[in-house]
């Protein structure tokens, strides 16, 4: 199991930016798929975007354009970063990390990080 804990949520206004950071604890850190994901209130868990271990990106329609994930396997952090927010951003945002061990697909979540956009 890979250890994830995020930060960088909090309040910010309409139009907006943040900058989410996950920290993974992981050896290998640079083979593991990565991910953002948000669940709002009263709302499925969504993905918002993906980055694979050779640098691809993915991303959900709603952010596109506007969030971007990168990631540093130096230092075992991945980030998303936020422009041009909007209250339907408002969610929690979960850092995922993924990997395949055989047949398998093993995932790993951090506790998550409260994102509120609001006036």
């Amino acid at each position: 199991q890979v250890q994830l804990v995020e930060s960088g949520g909090g309040l910010v206004q309409p139009g907006g930016s943040l900058r989410l950071s996950c920290a993974a604890s992981a050896i290998f850190f640079s083979i593991y798929e990565m991910g953002w994901y948000r669940q709002g209130p009263g709302k499925q868990r969504e993905l918002v975007a993906a980055i694979t271990s050779g640098g691809s990106t993915n991303y959900g329609n709603s952010v596109k354009g506007r969030f971007t994930i990168s990631r540093d396997n130096a230092k075992n952090m991945v980030y998303l970063q936020m422009n041009s927010l909007k209250p339907e951003d408002t969610a929690v945002y979960y850092c995922n990390a993924g990997r395949l061990v055989g047949s398998s697909f093993q995932q790993s979540w951090g506790q998550g990080t409260q994102v509120t956009v609001s006036s």
